[in-house]
């Protein structure tokens, strides 16, 4: 039912945001006269990796630093790119994904292999499941940006503040996910777009419903500063992305 709720609404979303998306392509390709579509392989279900598009908001050639996470100051974003990441439009290409299956609508955001690879053994259950253009930790940290801005090293900081909560939301998805859920998380994110406040607070209560840990929900709430925490599965704080 997944996968034909997948197929049957990526291709009327295709049709539908046609226009957005052809305006997006002129755009991108109008600025610096380059490809207007930035492909990259991501981890998926089970450790595969896949080719994630999306509508290229970066300069040519600024993946090869090694950055992954990206801060809202970062100089590798064009002014289109700015435009184009300020209203989620990039990831809008990712439904081409959804459509060929290499993702679904809804599941864990996908990550690079130099993340991945540090996936504690709890962690390692979130790549039991396709990635989605959405799902909890979408909506919670949909200012990641935000969040990394001014950081000296954007990758460390993502690790301590971000993946932590991330990870655990991405669990607790693949431990509890339904068409009903899916359905509900699709609903808040396009909530959250037109209204950051008014999403958390319906992903909030979705997660009472789903009797989800309290500090889990106290984070998902985003009332305060994110501080760092560790991964589940560890003890320490990431301080490094060597792998031991």
């Amino acid at each position: 039912m997944k996968r034909v709720f997948d197929l049957l609404s990526s291709f009327i979303g295709i049709l539908i945001l046609s226009p957005i998306f052809l305006i997006t392509i002129l755009s991108i390709f109008w600025e610096d006269k380059k490809n207007p579509f930035y492909i990259s392989p991501r981890v998926g279900k089970n450790g595969r990796t896949f080719q994630m598009i999306k509508f290229r908001t970066m300069k040519i050639g600024a993946d090869l630093n090694k950055i992954d996470s990206t801060s809202l100051n970062d100089s590798r974003i064009t002014v289109v790119g700015n435009i184009i990441r300020k209203y989620k439009i990039d990831e809008l290409a990712q439904l081409i994904n959804v459509l060929n299956g290499s993702m679904s609508l809804v599941g864990p955001r996908p990550n690079v292999k130099r993340e991945t690879d540090l996936y504690t053994l709890q962690e390692k259950l979130i790549l039991s499941v396709k990635p989605g253009i959405t799902d909890f930790s979408s909506i919670v940290f949909s200012d990641e940006a935000e969040i990394l801005e001014g950081k000296e090293d954007p990758n460390i900081s993502y690790n301590q503040l971000i993946r932590p909560w991330k990870s655990r939301l991405a669990i607790i998805y693949v431990k509890k996910n339904n068409f009903f859920i899916d359905l509900c998380l699709i609903l808040i994110t396009i909530v959250g777009i037109f209204s950051r406040r008014k999403g958390l607070n319906f992903l909030v209560q979705l997660l009472k419903m789903l009797d989800v840990k309290k500090d889990i929900i106290k984070i998902s709430r985003r009332n305060s500063p994110l501080t760092p925490f560790p991964p589940p599965g560890m003890r320490k704080i990431v301080t490094s992305r060597e792998i031991n």
